[in-house]
């Protein structure tokens, strides 16, 4: 039987491997030789998404393989998951993401969904082409902590600033984080339109949540 340290290592392998097969094996196997769920998580497969990303990042690999990864890493998760006790689960902060209106462009916001599950987060991707009305609704239903806005397409990017002020508007500001993201996108456009941050990549993105919510 393995060590919990080796388990640990097959863990983020399997990850690193783009492995689902193996990240669902060793997550059972795991919690059958009597390795904690949260220690297999942290240490384990979150330790495993990470250096993905940063691969990413370096570009060292390409979108195909972040997809894949990501896959890995929710297929170990959703195993760990059901074995943790409600006592040692922690809140989940809330994001709520979704593609402007006008922009049927989402592959990025759903790798950005799929990083954020990953890491804990509790994720309502609301899809492509959401109206303004729609992100606020969603973040008044469930009490979101950030909401995200991707715009791939220059003349979109407008709905991320209305997205700003109709959460003013709506009385909600205060109390969720903005994030922007998408090609046109910048750090620039983030601070003229009162957004809380902007994230070039899913990596970036996971990093920026983690900092806005408080998250270690």
């Amino acid at each position: 039987m393995p060590t919990e340290q080796e388990t640990l290592t097959a863990a983020a392998k399997a990850v690193i491997d783009y492995d689902i097969e193996k990240a669902e094996d060793v997550a059972r196997s795991g919690l059958d030789s009597g390795v904690n769920p949260v220690t297999m998580l942290e240490k384990g497969f979150i330790a495993g998404i990470t250096e993905v990303g940063q691969r990413f990042d370096r570009g060292e690999i390409y979108l195909p393989e972040l997809i894949l990864a990501a896959d890995a890493m929710k297929a170990a998760v959703a195993i760990c998951e059901s074995k943790i006790p409600k006592e040692d689960l922690k809140v989940k902060k809330k994001v709520v993401m979704g593609t402007v209106a006008g922009d049927i462009h989402d592959i990025g916001k759903s790798i950005v969904c799929s990083f954020l599950s990953a890491n804990g987060f509790e994720v309502y991707d609301l899809g492509r082409e959401i109206p303004t009305e729609t992100f606020v609704e969603k973040v008044r239903e469930v009490d979101a902590d950030v909401v995200g806005a991707s715009a791939l397409l220059t003349f979109t990017m407008d709905g991320q600033k209305q997205l700003v002020e109709s959460l003013k508007e709506a009385g909600l500001r205060e109390r969720v984080k903005v994030i922007v993201g998408g090609a046109p996108v910048n750090q620039d456009w983030a601070d003229n339109i009162g957004a809380d941050g902007f994230a070039e990549n899913a990596a970036a993105a996971v990093s920026l949540v983690k900092k806005l919510t408080g998250v270690n």
